[in-house]
């Protein structure tokens, strides 16, 4: 009896130790959060307000400076871009929007597992539709015409840079509400032939005006591909290789893209790729991006680079196309630019 009080004693002193163990962690979390929800000393200033897509000249993006709009979907004037920024009550790990429709990665923990989700917008930011997602949200695009809307997510690793990964890329029609839910049930031509592999992955999808032409990131045998695919045939076609996160330009002649510059390293350097010569224009930013950049225009690339002393935070910088010029600060405090 004595031996089993003292069992029971044990058991009861293990589990009020790990509900300590738990509950620290949970108030260093909650510790954490709170001092990103207060604003830090010279920080932009950000105000609630009504966001709408159909709003003209301005530039949306995620509101990455602290405080209580951190994560909110934010917009600034495009001729004023490092002035005054509203926030909406949208918060979002991804977002991007064209022509009257959003749509919004999300990643909220939960006591098992994170809750990964996408919402399709519509003109003011409400809910259309809600779809859960596989994994980690990582890349979000929209058809200039606003009928698609693409997602890629992390299924397994983390990043791009990670030695093991997987990744899924899903493609909605936002007419019918036909989910394709992986791009790897297209057919793949690699080389003018036929290729069938067990370890390929997409990412990174951006669609031309036609409403069936896009550009994507193919990987397989340690090798990135940009493909062209066709919605409609529901096949891809590699082009070049060393391509990563294609962003194809308003009048649809060039993909933006990072390039690996060593082999089996996180560093890559950004591009642009003339469609019809595929000759290739270094560009003036020599930080290493990981981002899929935006056109803000046919002459003007954006991406996301980390802000200084902050590893959670990124800043949204602008570079000349053609390789000329040099990299200037966009927003600070900001990630995912949607021009409008």
């Amino acid at each position: 009896m004595t031996s089993m009080r003292r069992r029971l004693l044990v058991l009861l002193a293990a589990v009020l130790v790990l509900a300590g163990l738990g509950t620290g962690v949970v108030l260093h979390a909650a510790a954490r959060a709170d001092q990103a929800n207060q604003p830090h000393a010279g920080d932009p200033t950000v105000s609630a307000g009504r966001l709408t897509l159909a709003q003209k000249s301005r530039l949306m993006f995620v509101n990455a400076a602290a405080g209580p709009h951190r994560t909110a979907v934010a917009s600034v004037p495009s001729a004023d871009p490092g002035g005054g920024r509203t926030a909406s009550d949208l918060k979002c790990v991804r977002f991007y929007a064209a022509a009257g429709t959003g749509v919004c990665l999300q990643s909220n923990p939960g006591v098992l597992k994170q809750s990964n989700r996408a919402l399709l917008l519509d003109a003011d930011l409400r809910t259309r539709r809600t779809f859960p997602l596989a994994g980690t949200p990582s890349r979000a695009r929209v058809s200039p015409s606003g009928r698609f809307v693409a997602w890629t997510v992390f299924v397994s690793g983390e990043s791009y840079a990670s030695a093991f990964f997987s990744t899924r890329t899903s493609v909605l029609d936002t007419r019918t509400m036909k989910l394709t839910p992986s791009l790897e049930t297209f057919s793949i031509i690699k080389d003018g032939k036929p290729y069938h592999a067990s370890d390929i992955n997409f990412w990174g999808v951006t669609f031309a005006t036609d409403d069936d032409t896009f550009y994507a990131t193919l990987n397989t045998a340690d090798k990135t591909y940009l493909v062209r695919g066709s919605l409609s045939r529901r096949t891809v076609t590699t082009l070049v290789e060393n391509v990563e996160c294609p962003s194809l330009s308003p009048d649809g002649t060039r993909v933006a893209f990072k390039k690996r510059v060593l082999s089996r390293t996180d560093l890559w350097h950004e591009y642009v790729l003339d469609l019809r010569t595929l000759r290739e224009t270094p560009l003036a930013e020599r930080h290493s991006v990981d981002d899929q950049a935006t056109w803000l225009d046919n002459r003007t690339v954006a991406y996301a680079l980390p802000s200084d002393g902050d590893v959670k935070s990124t800043d949204l910088w602008s570079v000349p196309a053609d390789g000329t010029g040099k990299p200037s600060l966009l927003i600070a405090g900001a990630s995912s630019p949607a021009p409008l």
